[in-house]
């Protein structure tokens, strides 16, 4: 059985976790091939996969659409990291008998991340940083976040985890998501709100929600005019749920205070993307689940998938 581990930006697939029981299986030993770059173009994505009876995605880095997976007829087991994978069409995979399952994954490392952009914006830790290193000193002035408004777009794990650390820092914290009621919000130490007043009210706006057609372009044009001025706006969730143009656009006329983005829309982030050069930003390449104990989480999952597929035990599957 030859496997295809994609996109292991870091050359750690192998090294976070024991894969003795795949590469050593004593009825069907398995080779494991790992990529470091990214492949996104379709055709040259099959020419790669051709070969192999079973493929490890990182998350969402390699989309594997119905014409990709139907042109890889040797193909039988997809396993992604993370506990779903909407870049993965599972109702092609099925039709053709290829098995998609997941892993396990743990939401804290996402919210310390927005926590470390909430603050690198708020106290403008890059320029100030920058500035010592260049001789400087002092050249800007921060913003507390004791005894201002926190707003969650989304309040599911990792939202709510965010809204614990707001709380602990001081901040009155309000939410807003399909089906949260009143009762849950206090359950995280939040009130529920509309979407606009969650928008209109916040100093911070975090982004906590999964990609569906009812979040894509959630937050366009209009919503972000009804941000305050000088807002923070973090994302750590998925790219297309805020509208790019409509955030270069904000920028661009000095709307917003700040924008920390973990995720967009093309990734890797194109070189010559706007994004890349746009005012009050801060960003960071998708680094919400890099951390060494969610790769030990995802990987050790990896080997625990391919070696109950191997042996016919039951599997979950997406």
């Amino acid at each position: 059985m030859r496997i295809a581990v994609l996109d292991d930006y870091q050359g750690v697939a192998l090294s976070s976790a024991d894969w003795a029981p795949v590469t050593g299986h004593p009825s069907t030993p398995c080779t494991v091939d790992v990529f470091s770059d990214h492949v996104g173009e379709p055709a040259a994505l099959v020419e790669r996969l051709a070969p192999y009876d079973a493929v490890v995605v990182m998350r969402e880095r390699t989309p594997l659409p119905a014409a990709v997976l139907a042109a890889l007829p040797r193909l039988r087991l997809v396993v992604t990291t993370g506990r779903r994978n909407p870049s993965i069409d599972v109702a092609a995979a099925s039709t053709a008998g290829i098995t998609v399952c997941g892993t396990e994954s743990l939401p804290t490392a996402p919210a310390e991340l927005t926590w470390a952009l909430v603050l690198g914006l708020s106290r403008h830790l890059v320029e100030e940083a920058g500035a010592v290193r260049t001789g400087g000193w002092q050249t800007t002035v921060g913003r507390d976040l004791a005894g201002h408004t926190l707003g969650l777009l989304g309040l599911g794990r990792i939202g709510s985890q965010v809204a614990t650390v707001g709380r602990a820092f001081g901040m009155d914290v309000v939410a807003c998501s399909r089906n949260l009621t009143p009762e849950r919000a206090a359950s995280a130490g939040a009130r529920a709100a509309s979407l606009q007043e969650v928008l209109a009210a916040s100093d911070v706006v975090s982004i906590h929600l999964p990609l569906a057609e009812g979040t894509r372009g959630l937050v366009g044009e209009r919503e972000l005019a009804l941000m305050r001025p000088d807002a923070l706006l973090v994302n750590t969730s998925r790219g297309p749920i805020v509208d790019e143009g409509a955030l270069l656009a904000a920028l661009s006329r000095g709307h917003l205070g700040g924008v920390g983005l973990d995720v967009f829309d093309e990734e890797p982030l194109p070189a010559d993307h706007p994004l890349r050069t746009a005012p009050r930003t801060l960003l960071t390449p998708h680094l919400g689940y890099v951390t060494r104990d969610v790769y030990a989480t995802f990987w050790g999952g990896v080997v625990e998938a391919v070696t109950a597929y191997l042996h016919g035990s039951p599997i979950r599957t997406l």
